[in-house]
């Protein structure tokens, strides 16, 4: 580009109009559509409303539009000229990275900023824009009360004009960012150089365990009871009106209405059941649905009514509409809720679904995109010679960093619960709908659709996650349960789809206590996704995972420093140890308080990183040469599930390793205790195992240190 200085402009004399659009040429063409759709079905340059959705080949994403009609008239060909050569990928030099067409939808809101504030200074052309108005332009953005994301945005929205200046019939004369240069601003970003931290929200713990708690049961034990109940709805619904005149089948005689009718009273009778009900009279739609009639038919005026009336006066009403399907489902031993009513279904179904997106998504480390696009089929068991379950892995799409827009196959290893979740979800929807996340036949929108809907947006599944969180409280609330979700700060928290996978590397990187913790297994998650992960580098979970592992040492070695426990450290590598930490403190200047700033923190790790990596039974000095464990990915760092902390001379102990130790000769005591139960071999190895531990702290510690002795 070229090299401008404060008031330097260029010969308005660039394309000027010379760029020719044909009025009826596809803004698509060349982008992958959506199966069944035609080109000539989609929008064309000469519309003022363009629609996206054609082209959206992300299932779960809301239908995208580029309204011109919102720009003013002056700059709506230009701002046309420009969304063209962005859809059309004909991308001139500084917008290859404007390639997705939600980017370009955005693009489109930051030019219409520019153009009003253009418009509200009488500047009705692109070239007649001068230095001067760039220079009022960046200073009317510092003003306002905007992040400096929303600001940056605003400066890129004022340079593409810059950038697309060879597209268009009323180009920009000047470069804008040389300009703000000249103007010393604050520094902005670039959209190739923005910050790289992870700065979503982590679910707080006391949050996070109650609804993967209630998600989780909700998938093993409520999930038959909802199917079930699910399956009776949509029975039902088949034979209402509504649908069989979608069907082309005309309404039943009087004289088959009192027939149909007659017979679903005698069930009733036989299961002396009560009428389902509504507002204490009988629930005459209910009573339709059953007998495959039209409500109308079942009034007064009719025999059928008549019929009803007396099997009311016989039976009772009840205070609801109450499905046939029976409730097993226990919680603490107890039924975790009375009959099912109609009406029920559709939160229950949507609860349910949530519940599985829950579980996934926490378990797996997928995003939403990819969570969206499971399908029918997508899990593969592995099992050993003897049928135990060795790998779960689940296929999907990946869309983050693929070339692709329509994505790019690639594989999680999941765990049990996943798995259960991902079944459930099969059994929920009609065998017809083969992506699992599609709206269910009870939600509200799905006969609009069609039953043709293939993913539930991002922001209908927050809506649900909140809602999830809220059937939580208000279930608490009624049954006197004391496992509801808390308020964070006093207010609620409010998750969303992009919070689950932070959370969970996480919790993989400090694997804290607690009942959540503990049953789930973290650690045990992070090896079989980081073995199973088949997406690229740029859309994998290891990352975000590391990242948190460098912090957490980080918070770890100042407790160390500001407790000076690491003064006690003792092992193979216990001097060493001791110097790295020392040189980390000049460094990063404790003077005795703890770094709390994350950013802060992280920034001190990636420069002055000792690695040192505290564990629960030894504290790894890590020194590639003498390692006995390394990493298959060529990464610094040892490979924590294959440490081998009694051989390796990386090892050092501080007194928290100590104690763990002497809990493992303890727990190996009991063992042997039982030592006439035990098979000879089972035995030979806890004592050869037990004796290893002794003889390393026997090596590794003062002497005059307490060492349990071996049990006879």
């Amino acid at each position: 580009m070229t090299d401008l200085t404060v008031g330097e402009v260029q010969p308005n004399v660039l394309n000027r109009g010379r760029v020719r659009i044909p009025a009826d040429a596809f803004v698509l063409a060349g982008r992958p559509l959506r199966p069944g759709v035609r080109l000539s079905e989609t929008s064309r340059f000469s519309d003022d409303i363009w629609f996206l959705k054609h082209a959206q080949t992300q299932n779960h994403q809301s239908e995208l539009v580029l309204n011109f009609r919102r720009i003013p008239a002056a700059f709506r060909p230009v701002a046309k000229e420009i969304c063209f050569t962005l859809l059309r990928g004909d991308l001139p030099p500084g917008c290859e990275a404007i390639r997705k067409i939600d980017s370009i939808r955005s693009y489109l809101t930051e030019l219409n900023m520019v153009f009003k504030w253009l418009e509200s200074r009488d500047i009705t052309e692109v070239a007649a824009i001068i230095p001067a108005d760039v220079e009022a332009f960046a200073r009317y953005i510092a003003g306002q009360r905007l992040s400096q994301d929303t600001k940056d945005s605003r400066h890129r929205g004022m340079r593409l004009l810059w950038l697309c200046r060879s597209k268009t019939n009323d180009p920009m004369t000047f470069d804008p960012a040389a300009v703000v240069a000249a103007m010393r601003m604050p520094q902005s970003r670039s959209a190739t150089s923005r910050r790289r931290e992870n700065v979503t929200d982590r679910i707080p713990e006391q949050v996070h365990a109650p609804y993967l708690v209630w998600a989780l049961r909700f998938v093993d034990d409520f999930a038959d009871d909802i199917v079930t109940a699910h399956g009776e709805w949509r029975q039902l619904n088949r034979w209402s009106m509504p649908a069989r005149r979608r069907r082309g089948q005309k309404p039943a005689g009087r004289h088959q209405v009192a027939k149909a009718t007659t017979r679903v009273l005698a069930r009733y009778r036989a299961e002396r059941r009560p009428l389902p009900g509504w507002k204490g009279e009988p629930n005459r739609c209910h009573i339709a649905r059953e007998a495959r009639v039209e409500r109308t038919s079942l009034g007064d005026k009719f025999a059928a009514g008549k019929l009803i009336r007396e099997a009311a006066a016989e039976l009772g009403v009840a205070d609801g509409s109450y499905l046939r399907a029976p409730v097993a489902g226990l919680l603490d031993g107890q039924p975790w809720r009375g009959p099912i009513d109609y009406d029920d279904v559709e939160l229950l179904t949507r609860m349910l679904q949530t519940a599985c997106y829950i579980v996934i998504a926490f378990l797996s480390g997928m995003r939403d995109s990819e969570v969206k696009h499971i399908k029918r089929g997508c899990v593969k068991v592995w099992r050993d010679e003897d049928g135990r379950v060795v790998r779960r892995r689940l296929t999907s799409l990946a869309f983050k960093g693929e070339e692709d827009d329509t994505g790019v196959e690639a594989t999680w290893v999941i765990s049990g619960p996943a798995q259960r979740a991902v079944e459930v979800l099969k059994r929920l929807q009609p065998a017809r709908q083969k992506f699992l996340f599609a709206l269910l036949p009870p939600s509200r929108g799905y006969i609009a659709q069609g039953g043709r809907n293939e993913a539930k947006t991002t922001a209908a599944t927050n809506k649900d996650i909140i809602a999830f969180g809220q059937w939580i409280n208000d279930y608490c609330r009624r049954t006197g349960r004391d496992d509801s979700v808390p308020l964070v700060n006093k207010q609620e928290w409010k998750i969303t789809t992009s919070q689950f996978r932070r959370t969970l590397a996480w919790f993989i990187a400090r694997r804290p206590g607690g009942v959540i913790a503990g049953a789930l297994q973290y650690r045990h998650l992070r090896v079989q996704m980081f073995e199973g992960y088949a997406g690229t580098s740029e859309s994998g979970f290891r990352d975000e995972v590391e990242a948190e592992d460098a912090i957490a040492r980080g918070e770890k070695l100042g407790d160390l420093i500001t407790s000076h426990e690491f003064h006690r450290l003792t092992g193979p590598a216990a001097a060493e140890a001791e110097s790295r930490l020392a040189t980390f403190e000049r460094h990063v200047q404790f003077d005795g308080k703890v770094i709390n700033d994350r950013k802060r923190l992280q920034r001190h790790m990636n420069r002055h990183d000792p690695h040192i990596y505290p564990g629960e039974y030894v504290t790894c000095v890590h020194n590639r040469d003498r390692a006995l464990c390394h990493r298959s990915d060529g990464m610094e760092g040892p490979s924590l599930p294959d440490c081998q902390p009694l051989s390796c001379r990386n090892v050092a102990l501080t007194s928290e390793n100590l104690a763990h130790m002497r809990d493992a000769l303890t727990a190996y005591d009991r063992e042997l205790a039982c030592g006439e139960l035990l098979a000879p071999l089972v035995r030979h190895r806890l004592q050869a195992r037990r004796q290893e531990i002794v003889d390393f702290l026997a090596e590794t510690i003062d002497p005059a240190q307490d060492v349990t002795p071996e049990a006879s």
